[in-house]
C-alpha cells in the first residue's frame, strides 16, 4: 500500500498545498494512505482534510515517519536539516546549477532516499503534467505592476503591499486604486511587454493586463529566434520575463541595459533562476522575496527595479492550489507504479544528477 504523507510548507508566506480534500478523498478511495500534516498557514484548513478521514500529524513529523513513507510538499526543505531517507516529491530547484542544488542531492544520496522533481513530472513529449504557471504569470505581472506604482510615488513596495489575497477580484481590485491613484499624479498609463506570452506563465500575466485594460506585447519562441538582446523591450514601462533559463535562451537584458536611454523602470522575472548560469536577465543575481520584493538595479533616471518572487502563486493560494492540485491528482493516482510513467522519468533523471555529486 502506498503512503503519502503531505508535510506542511517551512517557508514563510506559503499557504499552498497540492492535494484538495477531494484529492486525498480520491486516494483513500483508491486504496492509498494518506496522512496530512497540521498547518495553521495552510489556505486550506486541516478541518476540511479531517473530514476526508485521512490521518492526522504533526507539523514537521515526516521526519520520523517510517521509511516507505512518501513525502509531498511543494518548495523545498530547511537547508540545515537532516540527510534524507525517502522518496520526497516537492520542488527541488536542484538540476539546472542552483546554488543549493549539489547540497540537496547530497542530503538525498548519505540518506539513500529519492527526489521526484515535481518540475520534471512530465510527459513523454516533455509537457509538464501540472505547473502552476498561470498564476505565477499573474501574481508575477500583478507584483511589477505594484512596483511601477510605488516608483511613481518615489517609494519601494514592502510587505504591507505585497501579501496573500483571498481571490483574484481582492487582488484586481487593489491593483486598480493603485494603479488609478499613480495616474492621478500624473504618471502616464503603464504598458508591459510579456516574453513567452504563449504558455501557462505567460497567458496568466496577459490575463492580468487585460483585466486592467493594459496594453501589452505579447512575445514568444519567433519574436526572439533571432538572439538577443531586444532594445525592444527598453520601451516599455515593464518587462515581465515568463521563459525558464536554459542553454537555449538568449539574454533578454544585458548588464549594460541601465545605462542605456529606455523607458523600461520595472523586471518581473516570474521564471527567477538568477543564480543558473543561463540567467537571461543578468542584471540582477538574487531572489526577492514578500517581505523584500524588489532589487534596486540603478536609481536612474529612471530607477530600474527587479522583483523576482519564487513562490508567487502563493499570493492566491486557493485558486493556486485548487488549480494545480486537479492538474496532479491523476498522476499521483499512478504511485503504485512508480517504475513506469511519470515517476520512472523523475526518477531517472535525479539518478544521473545524484551520481554527479
Amino acid at each position: 500500500m502506498v503512503h503519502l504523507w503531505v508535510r506542511a510548507e517551512q517557508r514563510p508566506a506559503e499557504q499552498r498545498v497540492g492535494i484538495t480534500p477531494e484529492g486525498v478523498s480520491a486516494l483513500l478511495n483508491a486504496g492509498f494512505k494518506v496522512t496530512v500534516e497540521d498547518s495553521a498557514a495552510r489556505a486550506i484548513p486541516i478541518s476540511a482534510y479531517q473530514t476526508t478521514g485521512c490521518d492526522i500529524a504533526a507539523a514537521g513529523s515526516w521526519q520520523t515517519a517510517p521509511d516507505d513513507v512518501i513525502v509531498f510538499g511543494l518548495k523545498e526543505l530547511d537547508p540545515n536539516g537532516p540527510d534524507l531517507r525517502h522518496r520526497h516529491i516537492m520542488f527541488g530547484h536542484a538540476y539546472k546549477g542552483q546554488a543549493d542544488g549539489p547540497d540537496l542531492l547530497r542530503r538525498f544520496k548519505n540518506g539513500g532516499g529519492a527526489l521526484y522533481d515535481l518540475e520534471y513530472l512530465t510527459e513523454p513529449s516533455g509537457r509538464r503534467v501540472a505547473a502552476f504557471g498561470y498564476w505565477a504569470g499573474f501574481a508575477g505581472a500583478a507584483v511589477g505592476l505594484k512596483v511601477w506604482a510605488a516608483q511613481q510615488a518615489g517609494a519601494a513596495p514592502g510587505p504591507d503591499r505585497i501579501g496573500v489575497y483571498a481571490g483574484r477580484d481582492a487582488l484586481l481590485a487593489e491593483l486598480q486604486r493603485e494603479l488609478d491613484h499613480a495616474m492621478s499624479g500624473g504618471a502616464s498609463q503603464p504598458d508591459m511587454i510579456v516574453i513567452g506570452a504563449l504558455g501557462r506563465v505567460g497567458s496568466g500575466a496577459c490575463d492580468l493586463a487585460a483585466a486592467l485594460g493594459l496594453p501589452v506585447t505579447k512575445w514568444d519562441m519567433a519574436e526572439t529566434a533571432s538572439g538577443g538582446p531586444f532594445p525592444e523591450i527598453l520601451n516599455h514601462s515593464l518587462f515581465v520575463n515568463c521563459i525558464l533559463a536554459s542553454p537555449d535562451v538568449p539574454v533578454f537584458v544585458p548588464k549594460t541595459a541601465p545605462d542605456e536611454p529606455r523607458k523600461l523602470s520595472v523586471i518581473a522575472d516570474v521564471s527567477c533562476d538568477p543564480s543558473s548560469p543561463y540567467n537571461p536577465i543578468p542584471v540582477y543575481s538574487e531572489s526577492s522575496t514578500f517581505d523584500a520584493p524588489v532589487t534596486r538595479v540603478t536609481q536612474g533616471p529612471p530607477p530600474l527595479d527587479v522583483t523576482a518572487i519564487d513562490n508567487l502563486p502563493s499570493m492566491l493560494p486557493v485558486e493556486s492550489s485548487t488549480d494545480y492540485a486537479a492538474q496532479l491528482l491523476p498522476s499521483l493516482l499512478s504511485l503504485n507504479s512508480t517504475d513506469n510513467g511519470v515517476w520512472a522519468r523523475a526518477r531517472q533523471l535525479f539518478d544521473t544528477h545524484v551520481a554527479q555529486v
